[in-house]
């Protein structure tokens, strides 16, 4: 299976790397982690696994730090994105590999992620696929292989080829809707976005990383930003003011309360808003360029 790499970006990693790494290696995948400055074992852990390692010297945010390891796998025809977070069931490399000979007019295929409360996860819109409309947010799931109008970032698998002509992630996105702007992408190049049914992940959302102060502020401060940025992008209402109302008096309340969880979030949310308002960048906030 050497055409296929997976790349599995890793930032404080370390406790979810061995589960993600035994299931590709499990399949036969050949894997690129790509560390984005970690504090803990995950290099480590990555080398133990047999992974070929790329080290960054700070954390370049999870669209550029994939397309660093995709850029590498040149060997492959197609690169599987997994998250740190994700475990691919036995036979779920497969499934991805015959569908798309299948479906040979498919840009992108992603498994039925299977979150950790045994729900399986499936995004019946996004806010850049007009292209497969569903204004209520209608929630059917698919029961077998399907076109969707969104695919989750957390697993992807894509010609390598097709990524590259694409330009791969947006790189003035640090985190947060970059798989969004990808499916676009995708889907306006003519290509499908499939879910293989038979394909299966289990996803530990949220546990790509380990917790430290301040996540949930940044986390808020980076998805405000990064809407505004792709709705700016592709023609649609800037939703930046209108965060930044709702947002603010949320963490004024709770600041007024000692509310610290509400004060991250909303904060967070407001404060990403306003810097969109002000024309400040994302990457300046990283102390990237």
């Amino acid at each position: 299976m050497a055409s296929l790499v997976a790349i599995v970006v890793a930032h404080d990693s370390a406790d979810v790397l061995p589960a993600c790494l035994a299931a590709l290696a499990g399949q036969h995948v050949p894997v690129i982690v790509v560390d984005n400055a970690s504090r803990d074992d995950s290099v480590a852990v990555a080398e133990a696994a047999g992974a070929q390692v790329i080290r960054g010297a700070r954390n370049e945010g999870y669209g550029r730090a994939n397309n660093r390891g995709v850029r590498a796998a040149d060997s492959a025809d197609h690169v599987l994105i997994v998250n740190p977070d994700v475990t691919l069931r036995p036979g779920a490399v497969d499934a991805l590999l015959a569908a798309s000979r299948a479906w040979p007019d498919a840009g992108l295929l992603a498994p039925r992620l299977v979150e950790a409360d045994g729900r399986f996860f499936y995004q019946p819109r996004s806010l850049l696929a007009p292209y497969l409309a569903n204004p209520g947010g209608r929630l059917a799931l698919p029961e077998g292989d399907a076109c969707a109008p969104f695919l989750s970032g957390a697993c992807l698998m894509v010609e390598r080829a097709l990524f590259l002509a694409l330009g791969g992630f947006d790189e003035n996105i640090f985190l947060f809707y970059e798989d969004d702007d990808l499916c676009r992408r995708v889907a306006d190049a003519g290509r499908a976005l499939i879910h293989v049914h038979g394909a299966e992940a289990l996803h530990g959302r949220g546990r790509s990383s380990a917790p430290e102060p301040g996540r949930v502020f940044r986390s808020r401060w980076h998805q405000a930003w990064s809407r505004a940025y792709v709705s700016r992008k592709y023609g649609l209402p800037d939703p930046s003011l209108a965060g930044l109302m709702t947002n603010l008096p949320k963490a004024a309340l709770s600041a007024l309360v000692l509310r610290r969880a509400g004060l991250e979030r909303y904060g967070g949310s407001a404060a990403g808003a306003l810097a969109f308002l002000l024309g400040r960048d994302a990457l300046a906030r990283e102390g990237l360029h």
